[in-house]
């Protein structure tokens, strides 16, 4: 059974191919933004918004690959009641660690696997995200060795980098906070024959 994974990450992607899966990947064509926006005024949570995300990439991508089994992936950081998203530029960045520094947040990690345009399971992880209270000037060295790649991620951070530096404690699994719910998907993978049992 073809598997496709819906997502541009190249962390998820890594996660996959290091469990061994065979699979390709192929980009869902939709607007995050726009899908999201309708949600914030709907009631949902930030799991919810991560979810819907998730499942329309899948979908996008399910309907243009009959009999695949479509995964698509999302993540939201959550700061109380607030969504934050990938910083823009450095400076930006800059801002979000500053208003996360000394606090908890919540990575909200959604995995959905579809077929035939039709969902066929989801799941939403949660990692709690607690930075230790972090001086201005450390920031910024933090971000200049970091360069770029601080951007790639919601948060600013790669925890499997020298992102972790910035951490007092985690209260979550690994793969929830590189994106991917790893561990329930395989086993959805292995319920649904795709992967060996």
């Amino acid at each position: 059974m073809d598997i496709i994974l819906a997502s541009k990450s190249p962390f998820r992607a890594t996660l996959l191919k290091n469990a061994g899966i065979a699979f390709t990947v192929q980009s869902a064509d939709i607007d995050e933004r726009a899908v999201e926006a309708p949600l914030y005024d709907s009631g949902a949570t930030p799991e919810d918004i991560a979810q819907i995300l998730a499942e329309a990439k899948a979908l996008d991508v399910s309907e243009r690959n009959p009999s695949a089994l479509v995964i698509g992936s999302d993540q939201t950081l959550s700061l109380g009641d607030e969504i934050l998203h990938k910083a823009e530029d450095m400076d930006a960045a800059r801002r979000q660690l500053l208003k996360l520094s000394g606090k908890t947040h919540h990575l909200n990690s959604a995995v959905v696997v579809a077929k035939d345009g039709q969902t066929l399971w989801r799941h939403v992880s949660i990692a709690r995200m607690t930075l230790r209270d972090l001086d201005p000037g450390f920031i910024g060295r933090y971000l200049s060795r970091a360069g770029t790649i601080a951007l790639q991620s919601v948060g600013a951070y790669q925890i499997e980098g020298e992102g972790v530096q910035l951490f007092e404690k985690v209260d979550g699994d690994y793969f929830t906070i590189v994106g991917l719910p790893l561990l329930p998907l395989l086993a959805e993978l292995r319920r649904e024959g795709a992967i060996d049992g």
